[in-house]
């Protein structure tokens, strides 16, 4: 059988929902079985760090929970967060084993559906990399900009409150607030969802009228059809 490597724990609550739902995915092609997944838990708050200060440092902590997982006898990888995603490109070089992009999946769901222009939610370092812009433009894609301010307020409540595992209907209004304002300004078609635990604070497929594209769903898809393959 096909085994996933999950790099996890960046943070916690959300690598258990994708655990959860790769379970509740597969049950639906062959109920009377499970796939074989092996997780390795990082510590999110030295991820942090490293994100901000040592992106080399980074893709070495990537690296070598990637060589644990390898030494586990997995087949493919996938990393159970959007922000690690800055060092995709130079870890996917280097990973003992296939990677799975959370935002390559994105982009492609994105196209699919026919959205040209989409607002980013997630951390600072994701919402102002320059990954996402990469890949979604190479698909034809265009991300609309977020204002200083509302940048700052989400990665603060992203820091402070969800990867704490605390999702408050306050922070939910305010961002359906934020959408509709970029909806009427910039003409946004739709929002990534581009942290994995936004969708544990949304959870529904549209906020204000605008279509949410949840991350965490389509990376489980994408993983999920690559175990079913054997």
């Amino acid at each position: 059988m096909t085994s996933v490597g999950l790099v996890g724990g960046l943070g916690p609550e959300s690598t258990i929902d994708y655990y959860r739902r790769i379970l509740e995915r597969w049950a639906r092609e062959r109920p009377d079985s499970a796939p074989s997944i092996v997780i390795d838990s990082l510590d999110v708050q030295m991820g942090l760090r490293l994100v901000e200060h040592d992106r080399a440092g980074l893709i070495a902590y990537l690296r070598a929970s990637l060589e644990r997982l390898a030494g586990a006898g997995v087949h493919f990888a996938a990393l159970t967060a959007n922000t690690p995603h800055l060092v995709f490109d130079d870890l996917a070089t280097r990973s003992p084993v296939p990677l799975i992009s959370i935002v390559e999946t994105c982009a492609e769901e994105a196209r699919r559906r026919g959205f040209t222009r989409l607002l980013l939610l997630g951390t600072r370092f994701t919402m102002g990399g320059g990954f996402y812009p990469a890949v979604f433009g190479r698909h034809g894609l265009t991300l609309a900009p977020l204002p200083g301010a509302d940048v700052d307020w989400v990665h603060e409540r992203y820091i402070s409150e969800l990867l704490q595992g605390d999702f408050r209907d306050d922070t939910r209004q305010k961002i359906a607030e934020l959408v509709y304002r970029a909806h009427r300004e910039s003409g946004i078609e739709a929002v990534i969802l581009g942290g994995t635990e936004l969708p544990l604070l949304l959870r529904s497929a549209e906020i204000a009228g605008v279509p949410l594209l949840d991350t965490t769903a389509l990376h489980v898809e994408a993983i999920v059809q690559r175990l079913l393959r054997t």
